[in-house]
């Protein structure tokens, strides 16, 4: 036992939370070593599930044209059907709060399902055109089925594939990579869709947790909605437009989006959302810096900026690892 656990079990007893039986049964089964492979064998799960929807996606890429379209599609159709039967055979249904399963091959089963069921609906639009030239349909069906599988077996994996599905419906990829690369300079009415969604995304979270449904996804939610926001008002932060000015709203966007995340990542104690926060926070406000350099005539201090910038690089490095520090330290408490 480390003398973190230790110390922790001393002052539970010190404090009459424990007795002093209770402290050395925890002690004993402390220094068994015992530990938790829970994780590891989750992940080898996912790593399953993603390697088997992979698989069959090459397998379809490869041999289209030798095994032929009708017998791949009901080869995935036959998949998903006993995938989807097993999960709602050993479900207990819809719950408005968290559930838990006793298998947990029953969540895996569920993300497979949702997976090949969207690889299933896109090679049918692909080459039968089901939904004729209306190629959103395509991709709004497969959503629904990921929002319904995510509230019913309680899945957060489906529940990202879902929102991922809910931003391409509306021109967006959510991917890290995309994100960066989205039209936004040449088609500002991307931008505007983006922060419109993530204030959709957050407005959700505030209704269910009035209504207090299946609250811990909210998490999930507001991880998009912040990257959505932020990403998308610092590239207009960025943009030269005709007008100027105009820069200072997506500011102000974005001040807010930083205030009501720093107080819903100490709400819902979420060290992700506090750090993706400040990162957005403070890229933001150096840009606003530079900006209001570009107005004002520095020409002659321009050196002493840059033999300053060191120190401002080190200063914030420094401040960025105390505020993280004291996050830890509060909501610790």
């Amino acid at each position: 036992m480390n003398k973190f656990d230790d110390s922790a079990a001393k002052l539970l007893r010190d404090k009459s939370l424990i007795t002093e039986n209770q402290y050395q049964e925890i002690t004993a089964y402390r220094s068994l070593n015992i530990f938790s492979l829970n994780a590891e064998l989750k992940l080898f799960l996912y790593l399953s599930v993603l390697l088997f929807t992979s698989g069959i996606g090459i397998l379809i890429y490869k041999n289209i044209d030798t095994i032929g379209h009708i017998a791949l599609l009901s080869i995935l159709l036959i998949v998903i059907v006993i995938c989807f039967y097993y999960c709602f055979k050993n479900s207990k249904g819809f719950q408005k709060t968290e559930t838990t399963f006793e298998n947990p091959v029953i969540e895996y089963l569920v993300l497979a399902a949702n997976i090949l069921t969207c690889i299933f609906i896109g090679y049918l639009q692909f080459q039968y055109k089901p939904f004729g030239t209306h190629y959103g349909l395509a991709t709004l069906v497969p959503t629904i089925i990921s929002f319904f599988c995510a509230y019913y077996f309680d899945n957060k994996s489906v529940l990202t594939i879902a929102i991922t599905g809910t931003a391409a419906y509306v021109g967006l990829s959510v991917t890290p990579q995309d994100l960066l690369h989205n039209d936004f300079y040449s088609n500002p009415n991307l931008s505007y869709s983006a922060i419109i969604l993530g204030g959709l995304l957050i407005l959700y979270t505030i209704y269910s947790s009035r209504i207090n449904l299946k609250t811990h996804f909210n998490l999930i939610y507001l991880t998009f909605a912040l990257h959505l926001i932020s990403i998308a008002s610092i590239s207009n932060m960025t943009d030269d437009y005709s007008y100027d000015g105009i820069w200072v709203l997506f500011g102000l966007v974005l001040t807010a989006s930083s205030y009501y995340f720093y107080k819903e990542s100490y709400e819902i104690k979420a060290m992700s959302l506090y750090v993706f926060m400040i990162v957005y926070a403070y890229i933001s406000l150096n840009i606003f810096f530079f900006r209001i350099l570009d107005l004002i005539d520095f020409s002659d201090i321009w050196t002493l900026i840059i033999l300053a910038s060191p120190i401002y690089c080190i200063g914030s490095i420094i401040m960025f690892i105390k505020l993280i520090k004291n996050f830890h330290k509060e909501i610790a408490e």
